[in-house]
């Protein structure tokens, strides 16, 4: 049986490895190992810490919970589905992604999920972990829903910056035209909703309708519609 603390240190592990790799240390490990093996090091030690993280939460006693009504389901439902829909939606033309310090074309005006948030992947987990928490507080859902919401929004915050620097012509103006969190460009008027690809719109449909019916095989509690159906 696990521990509360071999969870936290996994978590600790995994988030901060992330910040370390992508940040202080990539410019020293990229001239030493090259772009190539630089990827290699970071996926080797993603996989490792992930699974660590991962066998830490399984191990972790939890103790049950009172019944979550209905309410906050549904209300969790459509945010995740919103989630779904940034998570594909940001799998093509993303800005935020690495370039490999090359420069990289930003597009005129945001559409899509661009509009609603300039790192729509990072508030797709954001908002997987911050769900979870909501309707299952345990202490281990705690611990890994928080280092994913840390790593996804303190990473949004670092990638803004590291791109701030390495697309200084380019990056500001995307800023100007976008926002950080969600809604916030359309609510000052800066974009307009609207544009989203059918790979954000079916493509997120799906990956909620088949994630949340894999909730009860995987976790043995049904999730989105599947609650009522």
């Amino acid at each position: 049986m696990g521990s509360v603390e071999t969870l936290v240190a996994a978590a600790v592990a995994f988030v901060g490895s992330h910040f370390l790799l992508s940040h202080p240390l990539r410019r020293h490990l990229v001239g030493a190992l090259g772009e190539v093996g630089f990827q290699g090091v970071y996926s080797l030690v993603a996989i490792v810490t992930f699974g660590w993280l991962i066998v830490a939460y399984r191990n972790t006693p939890v103790s049950p919970l009172p019944p979550v009504g209905n309410a906050l389901w549904a209300i969790v439902a459509v945010l995740m589905l919103i989630a779904s829909i940034l998570l594909m939606g940001s799998l093509i033309r993303n800005p935020a992604m690495p370039t490999g310090r090359r420069p990289g074309s930003l597009p005129e005006t945001a559409r899509g999920v661009y509009a609603v948030t300039r790192h729509p992947m990072m508030w797709s987990f954001a908002l997987w972990g911050l769900c979870h928490i909501a309707l299952s507080p345990t202490t281990r859902n705690v611990v890994l829903g928080t280092a994913i919401v840390v790593l996804a929004l303190v990473g949004a915050a670092l990638q803004d910056r590291k791109k701030q620097r390495l697309q200084p012509d380019l990056w500001p103006a995307w800023e100007a035209k976008t926002s950080y969190f969600p809604f916030a460009a359309i609510a000052a008027g800066r974009a307009q909703l609207g544009g989203f690809g059918m790979h954000a719109l079916a493509g997120g449909l799906v990956v909620w309708l088949v994630a949340t019916w894999a909730h009860m095989p995987l976790a043995g509690v049904p999730a989105g519609i599947w609650r009522w159906l």
